[in-house]
């Protein structure tokens, strides 16, 4: 069975961790994220942006813990005006690899790969990271401040089919059989 496609990557040997050259301690590793680096992905959510990332990677015999810090600003297009703006990002999070049999992805954070891997990639993860931060609703700063509609409010009705003289009256009930149900109390 082939493995799950990635968005594909054009090429980020630079973006790669050596670990047959590790030592069993703590190493780190820090990466500046760009315009070129977006454009190694075949359909970016950033075009561009200014980010640096430091990935502290401590590694023992039988795994390896990455805590990657992320902090910059992506420039994002406003989902009301269209007006382009920078969002400040500042992103942590922990990838962890064990070595296992062969390579696999075991859950969104945890991976396992053998032990004669020689590198281990990271800018499918940086980018991830970086995508996952990323607002759902991408507004403008001077959107950001307005008050949204009050949440509590109730919805507003915008279409009905139903007519005024469908309602029946509490008065006279639509079928006698529920008049009967009614007086069963």
């Amino acid at each position: 069975m082939p493995p799950a496609t990635q968005p594909a990557v054009k090429k980020e040997s630079q973006f790669d961790i050596n670990l047959a050259k590790l030592a069993s301690k703590t190493h780190r590793f820090d990466f500046e994220l760009g315009r070129d680096f977006f454009a190694l992905f075949e359909e970016p959510l950033v075009q561009e942006g200014s980010l640096h990332a430091s990935v502290d990677l401590h590694k023992t015999e039988r795994l390896l813990t990455l805590d990657f810090h992320i902090t910059g600003t992506v420039r994002l297009t406003c989902d009301r005006s269209l007006d382009e703006f920078d969002q400040p990002l500042d992103v942590q999070e922990q990838l962890l690899v064990r070595f296992g049999d062969e390579n696999k992805e075991l859950d969104d954070n945890v991976l396992q790969i053998t032990p004669d891997t020689q590198s281990l990639p990271l800018a499918q993860h940086l980018y991830d990271y970086i995508g996952l931060a990323l607002p759902m609703k991408k507004l403008h700063p001077r959107f950001q401040n307005e008050p949204d509609e009050n949440p509590d409010a109730e919805t507003k009705l915008i279409f009905s089919t139903r007519s005024d003289s469908d309602e029946p009256d509490d008065d006279e009930p639509a079928d006698p059989r529920w008049a009967a149900l009614k007086n069963l109390n």
